[in-house]
This record gives C-alpha cells, structure tokens and sequence, in this order.
C-alpha cells in the first residue's frame, strides 16, 4: 500500500555529492515511485534553495529552513554549558522545530524517517510511534576512535567529551524509537551493548547503474586511488597515513608507482601531499571514470564507523580493495571476497603489491564483490528494505 513519508534530514539532499546526501537522495528516488513523500531539511548556505525544483521532482512537499553558519556556530558554543553534543546544538534551530510541529499536527503521515541523531531531538515532545531514527553511523563509537588516535592533546579532549555527550544521548533517546536503524552489524553490536533500543542494519548503497565494470575502459598500471570529502577528519588522517607510512613501502617493489588522491575541498593538509608520485585532483563529477582508470582502491580509514562509500563504489565497478578494519568490517563479507582488511601499515603494503603484481588475482576478487554489491548493497535493494522498515513502524488506520 502507498504510503506518505515524512522525511527529515539534517542537511539538503541534493547535489548528492558523498556521504549522508547521497543516501537521502537515493532512497527518496525510489521510494518515490510508490509512496508519497515530504522533505523537512535544513539549509546553511542560501545557494542551496535553487535545489528546491529538483528535490520535488522526488519529494511532493519541500521545506527548507535556512540557518545561518553564524547561528550554528553560537549554539555550538553555548552547549559547552550543558550536555548537548555539540553536533546536535548545531543544528538547533527554533523555526524548524516549529515547522515540524506544525506538519505533524496538521497531517497524517503513515511513517516519519529522521536521518541523523541531529534531528531525533527535534522529536524529544513530538509523538513519535511511526517514526524510525537513521543513524549513518553509532556517533559514539567514531567519537572513541577519533579520541583513541594521537593528535593534538586539545583535539582528543574535545573528542572524549563529544563521545561521552554522544553516548548519553544514545542511550537515552534511542529507546524512544519504535525503531532504529544502523549501516552495519558492527554498529548494530556496539549499541545494543548498552541500550535496549530495537536496532535493525540497513547498509549504505551504490548506484549501480552508475558504477558498474568498465569492459573497454583499460585502467592505469600501478594507479592507487582514494577517493572521499577531503575536509573530513578521517580521510584527511587516512591519506597522511598512506603517504607517510604506507606509500614509501610500496614504492621499495614498485617505485613506478602513482597515488591519486579525488574529493571536493581539500584542505591544506591534504594538499601538501602532492608529489611526483601523488596527485591531489579536488572535486570529480564522475568518480566512475576515477575507478575505471584505477588498479587497487585504498582505504587506510583509521577511525570512524559504519560502512564507506568508497568502497562499495570500487568493489561495483570490480576493483579491489585494500582496506582496514574501519572500511572493512562494516560489509559484512570476508577478506579476499573483493576486499582485503590489513591492520598495520605493512600488512597493507604487501596486500596493495600482491595486487599489483598479480593481474589473475585482482580479477577474481573483482568477480566476487561484484557479485556481493549486486545482492546486497544496490539502492535497489536497500530501498525495498527501508519500506519493509516503514511498514513495520506506519500507523495503522
């Protein structure tokens, strides 16, 4: 049966450039088909209203708050005086709240996904029994790891104290949801740890209509890619990483080697890692060509949670990975099945050369993740799950 859906998310779904916008955009697509749906979502840039016409070609109903990055950054401030984690003061705004109340009261939604712990406490007084929490990630968890990693001293305090704000507000508001979902088994253990919140997987997806194998499209020996926002935290540590301790053993059996590192907004950090043997591109408007051209895609993630995009996208199109346990772990598959998991730097450089020394074996794993993205990880196929989800959780007339 159709359903009507209120959508809220934290950020605006379009352009779907990367991570939790790529996901909206995706699912909202599809389920567009056959159910009726409305977009609650925040702005912080004015330019993102001209998306309005776009988004409702999916979405029949478009709200756009807009609050300014300023506003953001006062609240962010003022929440050193109480519990709040600092992402959620973030994104408080007094108008959204009142716009939400106020769809909520006035229309019948079979079903509400809120995407983001950001948004759950917009729902803290709202009724809320046929409402599902979307969490890209179990934010505590990529909160211990980022504090566990060494690093400026004030940066680890700051990430101590926005983990255990975190994790208090896990365990208090996710019990609240009839349901909760999460990208991985790994993030579905952690939490059920200590909350007794139903929390189900739903896997982030690929388009594979976009990324699929390239038959004619000859790649670049000895090509090493990592693709990703590169003003986020761990992407910035991952390719530093990689060019630090990873690329110099690499460069002993293969000095021919090139590394080519593809995301919007590099910061300066990133930038400083352009060589003779690492290429910083900036923005890519179709990373598939990136893939195609690539021998090995690396994801030397140190900490973080979930599943990566990254990752997927390369084992669509049969590229294999190497990754650690931050990339890996989340796919729910077994080292070699398209990917394999190194956990030190030297694990990681002989597993990047075996690939690159052996044309036989980098072809039989990109059969087997082609095969695991197709059964599981198509937006097809996690759309169809997040309706079985709604259905679980829509009012019953």
């Amino acid at each position: 049966m159709p359903m009507k859906i209120m959508f809220v998310a934290n950020r605006v779904p379009y352009p779907p450039y990367r991570g939790d916008k790529l996901k909206i955009w995706n699912l909202a697509k599809r389920l567009s088909v056959n159910h009726e749906l409305h977009l609650f979502t925040i702005a912080q840039d004015k330019e993102e209203l001209q998306y309005t016409e776009k988004l409702k070609t999916v979405f029949k109903e478009v709200h756009i708050v807009y609050l300014p990055k300023w506003k953001s950054v006062i609240k962010t401030a003022l929440a050193i005086f109480d519990k709040t984690p600092f992402q959620v003061a973030y994104f408080q705004s007094k108008l959204f709240a009142k716009t939400l109340q106020g769809a909520l009261h006035g229309s019948n939604f079979d079903a509400v996904h809120i995407q983001h712990i950001r948004m759950s406490r917009y729902f803290k007084n709202l009724l809320k029994n046929n409402a599902i929490l979307d969490l890209p990630d179990a934010f505590s968890l990529y909160w211990k790891r980022r504090a566990e990693r060494p690093g400026w001293p004030w940066l680890r305090w700051f990430a101590t104290i926005e983990q255990k704000r975190l994790l208090h507000m896990e365990r208090t508001y996710l019990k609240e949801f009839p349901l909760t979902l999460v990208c991985s088994e790994e993030d579905k253990q952690y939490l059920s740890e200590f909350t007794e919140a139903k929390i189900q997987v739903l896997p982030n997806g690929v388009d594979t209509e976009v990324f699929y194998p390239r038959v004619n499209f000859r790649h670049e020996p000895f090509r090493l890619l990592f693709t990703g926002n590169m003003d986020y935290a761990p992407n910035i540590d991952a390719v530093e990483f990689f060019c630090s301790e990873i690329l110099p053993l690499i460069k002993v059996q293969h000095p021919e080697v090139k590394f080519v590192i593809a995301g919007q907004r590099p910061v300066k950090r990133v930038l400083n890692l352009a060589s003779d043997c690492v290429s910083v591109t900036g923005f890519i408007k179709d990373l598939s060509e990136e893939y195609a051209k690539a021998t090995v895609v690396v994801a030397p993630v140190r900490f973080g949670a979930g599943t990566q995009n990254k990752v997927l996208e390369a084992l669509a199109m049969g590229v294999p990975v190497v990754c650690t346990h931050v990339g890996f772990k989340g796919l729910g598959i077994e080292s070699g099945e398209g990917a394999f998991m190194a956990l030190n730097a030297y694990e990681f450089a002989a597993e990047v050369n075996r690939l690159l020394e052996n044309e036989q074996n980098r072809n039989q794993m990109a059969g087997k993740g082609i095969q695991e993205v197709a059964a599981t990880f198509g937006w097809d196929a996690v759309a169809t799950k997040l309706v079985m989800y709604l259905e679980s959780v829509k009012l019953k007339s």
